[in-house]
């Protein structure tokens, strides 16, 4: 069996300009990274403004595994499966980060017959945008410093800095920091840590932005600190914001590149949806929607991340409503979720994932259930996508699918797009046709004029399944700062494990009984959004102990190997 590298090593690519001239873009708002990878001007969203906007469709999952849903996939080959039907679909997702590919999960560019290529330069560098991001991050980290070294005209208090640096591999060891402004031991020394590039405001606000323009703004409304007075201290006070815009410059504009069917797809922005808002950026999207009559979009992790992230985040600031979603669940996730079945990275699949169980089925069905309800509470249709194993019997199959329905999916049906492309994709991509043509009362979850307790406390009660939520001292002192300063109204964006409905990896299906755990409020007042860390959850990853980075390498030929 080929591997998805030798899959995507050996399929055919159409020139990008192909692809582009084909969806309805000139070659003047092109800028070419090669034959097969270009950046679109903003231009082409003006001009493009008089076309009808097409069906938005949304794509995300139950609560994920270490053995992944396949719902990267899933999105990729839902789009080919339109093409095929005779519809003009475009693909929108985010951008790998360097951190899991070489660390644990991999790529992020789907995988079989539903990838978008050219795979090793999506997962790796693909235009540069993230290191522009990292760039961008840790200039204005470098300006904080310099500002206290040169006399501090601004009163920030370097206790209350907030703004951290960032690194684009996952590096334990920068966890914790010690930093002096001198750059000497002799001085004083304070205490910060590195993020993941993906958790930076910078990939935010890129993810969010509507415009360069609109990207100069909030790069300006950025908080990189706080005075002794309690009083926010901005990338525009410290005069950074500028600079970070230039160095974004050409980041703000969407990448193209092509499924392994030669099917559009953009790839912008990377934030990740346990950490940050998890998905890619308005601009690609609001552009997809200009160009073709269906766009499928993906959120990260499973409907109580990336999906309601989505809903109540990067809706409410592009004014975008979704025609469906599609859920995507697999029959040997949902028999982890029972509680029965241990899965370990790296380790053989337990036996009980390869044989019928309809028990511990049904019982991990309680997670499909969970997650189903939490689509339908944004009033938008959804559909089950199947993701079928050959090891999956048709009893498991018809057991999953009557859940489904039974939970209040419109639809639930089976996809093979991993090892049949967009063929393996027909009856699901009929059945999210029908549903994007249901009426939906779209709705968001919290009234933004909420205290941000009360928002936080809405999402954890109503979309995790808990019964209430604990601040700790550190979390309430910054909420009652945050109001103090008139930020209260921001949406929030939830940082917590992907792993659980709940702030515990270790608690699979429907958990009840806990309390959410708030041990910090952060805030990305240019992003615009309040960021509440629940349990313990690392904003900076580390390796494995077999990172996938160790089967990294170059061939006689001088092309990449071992990249999944």
């Amino acid at each position: 069996m080929k591997t998805d590298l030798q899959i995507a090593q050996q399929t055919p690519l159409a020139p990008i300009r192909d692809i582009a001239a084909e969806m309805g873009l000139r070659d003047s708002e092109l800028e070419l990274f090669g034959p097969h990878k270009a950046k679109v001007r903003l231009e082409a969203l003006g001009r493009l403004q008089q076309r009808p906007q097409g069906k938005y469709i949304i794509v995300t999952a139950i609560t994920p595994t270490p053995l992944g849903e396949g719902k990267t996939v899933t999105t990729i080959g839902l789009s080919e499966a339109l093409c095929r039907l005779g519809k003009k679909a475009v693909t929108c997702i985010r951008q790998p980060s360097l951190g899991p590919v070489f660390g644990i999960k991999g790529g992020g560019t789907g995988g079989g017959r539903a990838q978008v290529l050219p795979m090793e330069d999506i997962n790796l560098h693909l235009t540069g945008d993230t290191h522009a991001v990292l760039t961008a991050n840790n200039l204005l980290a470098a300006f904080i410093d310099n500002h206290l070294f040169h006399g501090n005209e601004l009163g920030l208090d370097p206790m209350r800095i907030t703004w951290r640096r960032v690194a684009e591999v996952s590096d334990r060891a920068l966890r914790y920091v010690a930093l002096s402004p001198s750059g000497t031991t002799d001085e004083y020394e304070r205490e910060t840590a590195f993020d993941i590039t993906a958790a930076s405001e910078v990939m935010a606000i890129l993810a969010l932005a509507s415009d360069l323009a609109d990207m100069r703004a909030r790069f300006g409304r950025i908080i990189a600190g706080w005075t002794g007075e309690r009083k926010p201290v901005t990338a525009d006070m410290l005069r950074a914001a500028g600079a970070m815009t230039v160095l974004m410059r050409h980041a703000v504009k969407p990448n193209l590149l092509q499924t392994t069917e030669n099917t559009p797809c953009f790839v912008h922005a990377g934030p990740f949806a346990n950490i940050a808002h998890g998905n890619s950026s308005i601009i690609a999207d609001r552009m997809a929607l200009r160009l073709g009559e269906y766009v499928v979009t993906e959120a990260g992790f499973g409907a109580d991340c990336g999906a309601e992230k989505f809903f109540d985040i990067k809706c409410r600031v592009s004014g975008l409503r979704p025609n469906a979603v599609v859920l995507v669940a697999s029959v040997r996730a949902l028999k982890m979720h029972s509680g029965r079945i241990r899965v370990s990275p790296g380790r053989p699949l337990d036996p009980g994932l390869l044989r019928e169980d309809l028990d511990a089925l049904a019982a991990g069905c309680a997670n499909l259930d969970k997650q189903i309800e939490n689509v339908r509470l944004f009033g938008v249709p959804v559909v089950v996508a199947i993701n079928r194993f050959d090891t999956d019997t048709d009893a498991e199959i018809a057991l999953l699918g009557e859940r489904a329905k039974a939970a209040g999916a419109d639809d639930a049906v089976c996809s093979r797009v991993w090892a049949q492309g967009g063929a393996g994709g027909e009856e699901l991509a009929e059945a999210v046709c029908r549903a994007c043509d249901r009426p939906a009362d779209f709705r968001f979850l919290y009234d933004l004029d909420a205290p941000i307790k009360r928002k936080i406390e809405t999402i954890a009660t109503t979309i995790y399944g808990a019964d209430g939520v604990d601040y700790n001292s550190t979390a309430t002192a910054a909420i009652d700062l945050y109001e103090a300063n008139g930020l209260g109204t921001l949406p929030i964006c939830m940082a917590k494990t992907h792993l659980s409905l709940s702030h515990n990896p270790k608690l699979k299906g429907r958990p009840e009984g806990f309390r959410m755990p708030v041990r910090d409020v952060r805030l990305s007042a240019g992003a615009g959004f309040v960021y509440p860390v629940c349990g313990r959850i690392n904003t900076m990853p580390g390796l494995p102990s077999s990172p996938a980075g160790e089967r990294v390498d170059i061939d006689e030929n001088g092309l990449a190997v071992g990249l999944f």
